[in-house]
C-alpha cells in the first residue's frame, strides 16, 4: 500500500492535467450510469482520483463520497470542487479495504479504473455488495489486461519494484464478470469501446 500511495502521491498534479484519453467513450460512460440515477441517491466513489467523475455526477444525485488512497489526488480533487462551489461531494482520503458504510446504505457505487490496481478485488466486489441496498448498482470501467496483455504479469512486479509502476493486477473479462457474478450481482450492461480499452460494467445487486 506505502508503495502504491507514494506513486499516485508523486503522479497526482500531472494526472490532473491530462486530457482524457477517449472523450467519446467517457461521455458515452457518464450517460448510461446517469441512466440509474435518481435525485435522492446517496453514491460511493472509491478510487476517485482528482475528483472529475464525481463532480460530473454531482448535479445528478444527493450526495456523492468521493474517496481515494492518495492524499494528493484528494487535494487537488477538494480544490477543483470549491472551484467550481460544488457542495454535495465529501472527498476523504481512505483506501477502499479501509472504508465502511452500515450494510445496505447505499444506492451506488462507482469503481472506475480501479478494480485491476488492487490486490484483493475479490473482497472489495463482496464489501460493495453488502454496503448497495437491493436494487443498488456498482458501475466499474477496467483494465482486463489478461484479455490481450498476459505479459504484464511478469512485467508489472518488476515495475512497481522499481517505482515506475502501481500494484498492476492481469485478468480477463471473464474472469472479472464471475466474480461479479459469485458476489451476487447481476450484469445490467457491458460494454467495450474497442480492443485494448476498459469493460464499462453495471452490476445489480438483487431487489
Amino acid at each position: 500500500m506505502d508503495r502504491s500511495v507514494k506513486f499516485w502521491d508523486r503522479i497526482a498534479a500531472r494526472y490532473s492535467r491530462q486530457p482524457v484519453a477517449d472523450e467519446a467513450a467517457y461521455e458515452k460512460k457518464l450517460q448510461v450510469t446517469r441512466e440509474y440515477f435518481r435525485p435522492d441517491m446517496e453514491l460511493l466513489e472509491f478510487g476517485c482520483g482528482t475528483g472529475s467523475t464525481a463532480m460530473a455526477h454531482a448535479p445528478y444525485v444527493k450526495h456523492i463520497l468521493a474517496t481515494d488512497i492518495s492524499s494528493k489526488m484528494i487535494e487537488i480533487a477538494q480544490a477543483k470542487a470549491d472551484a467550481g462551489h460544488i457542495k454535495n461531494i465529501t472527498f476523504k482520503c481512505s483506501a477502499i479495504a479501509d472504508f465502511s458504510a452500515p450494510d445496505r446504505t447505499l444506492d451506488a457505487v462507482l469503481g472506475l479504473n480501479i478494480l485491476h490496481l488492487l490486490d484483493n478485488k475479490e473482497e472489495v466486489i463482496a464489501r460493495v455488495h453488502q454496503m448497495l441496498k437491493p436494487g443498488g448498482i456498482f458501475v466499474t470501467s477496467t483494465a482486463c489486461l489478461g484479455d490481450t496483455m498476459k505479459f504484464l504479469k511478469l512485467v508489472a512486479p518488476i515495475g512497481r519494484f522499481l517505482g515506475f509502476l502501481p500494484l498492476v493486477k492481469v485478468f480477463t473479462t471473464g474472469e472479472l464478470v464471475t466474480r461479479l457474478t459469485e458476489a451476487g450481482f447481476g450484469i445490467d450492461y457491458q460494454w467495450q469501446p474497442g480492443k485494448n480499452k476498459a469493460v464499462f460494467i453495471v452490476a445489480k445487486k438483487a431487489q
